[in-house]
């Protein structure tokens, strides 16, 4: 078979915005919008060694997931590997995360991003 996962796209009320804080969280770079006034920008992706891992596409009546329960359910979260949570939990909160009060687990933090995405920091093994 040749299909392979290319992209992971979340839904934004602002793309740029949240493509910022992923690149910040992952140390990565935001595709340049080159003449594109950001306000116009309803697509934009962060890329790593010229190749886009993650897309923002903008949704004018975005709602946030009502992450663990509630009416919105998360459709979908990301899980990135950690060597040190603590370290990488401050890094995560210094760039904008929120921890969630619910943690589930040990081997893992749970996050949301500045719009509201669940995300976990999970401890490499």
């Amino acid at each position: 078979m040749s299909i392979d996962l290319s992209l992971t796209a979340l839904d934004c009320p602002e793309p740029i915005a949240l493509a910022n804080f992923y690149a910040a969280l992952l140390g990565l770079g935001v595709e340049p919008i080159g003449d594109m006034k950001p306000e116009d920008v309803n697509w934009i992706e962060v890329m790593k060694d010229g190749v886009a891992v993650l897309g923002f596409q903008q949704v004018p009546h975005y709602e946030a997931p009502t992450w663990p329960e509630g009416p919105i359910p998360q459709q979908l979260h990301l899980d990135f590997g950690s060597d040190d949570l603590d370290k990488d939990e401050a890094h995560a909160l210094a760039v904008g995360a929120r921890k969630t009060d619910f943690q589930p687990g040990e081997t893992f933090r749970v996050f949301l991003d500045p719009v509201g995405h669940p995300f976990c920091l999970v401890l490499r093994t």
